[in-house]
């Protein structure tokens, strides 16, 4: 499928370009979460895990607000290319959940504004469903339909990754604010004494 079709106005040129523009932002922030997370799965910074995720999810949200924010995409065919399988998440799942053993469960609420009971969400499900969304839109960004690459990115942004990526923001702002404030009497009086006395 190409988005190559003839435009009749010369706004709706521009507004083809603007919208090839945000593909490109949004293929470049979605290589960059799905590279943060295979990154912090592999183990190899598992002192900033916790950081690294939160800023790659914060800036992923960026993206997804921008993508709420604009009118609806519309590909040019009324129907969606097969861009082949979804990507085998489960040996990075399995990593990124040994990481975070102990921190992977948390309280979710089902739907803030319908539905307010509370159930369980984990940070491995809910990262492995953001990169299964965001690495389907890339396929069809990867193979020249960039517009298509938009609407499945906002389309599944509304629909679900943007949940998922703000509940998890949540979830790891808490764990990182615990593990600063959260800390030892002592400890943190000697680190308050060595900072006025260096």
């Amino acid at each position: 499928m190409s988005d190559d079709t003839p435009d009749v106005t010369a706004g709706d040129v521009t507004e083809r370009e603007e919208l090839r523009v945000i593909a490109a932002e949004s293929a470049l922030d979605a290589r960059n979460y799905i590279t943060t997370v295979t990154e912090v799965a592999s183990g190899q910074a598992a002192d900033t895990a916790i950081p690294l995720l939160l800023l790659a999810t914060a800036q992923l949200l960026l993206t997804g607000s921008r993508l709420g924010a604009i009118q609806d995409v519309v590909p040019v065919e009324r129907f969606e290319s097969d861009p082949g399988p979804d990507p085998d998440v489960d040996p990075l799942r399995a990593s990124l959940l040994n990481l975070l053993d102990g921190l992977d469960e948390y309280a979710d609420v089902v739907d803030p504004v319908t539905r307010v009971e509370l159930t369980r969400g984990s940070l491995s499900n809910d990262v492995m469903e953001i990169v299964v969304a965001l690495d389907h839109g890339l396929k069809h960004y990867d193979d020249g339909r960039p517009i298509e690459a938009l609407w499945w990115w906002q389309f599944s942004y509304l629909s679900t990754w943007g949940d998922r990526a703000a509940s998890s923001l949540r979830v790891l702002q808490s764990v990182l604010a615990h593990l600063r404030l959260d800390a030892d009497e002592d400890t943190v009086s000697s680190a308050e004494f060595d900072a006025l006395h260096p």
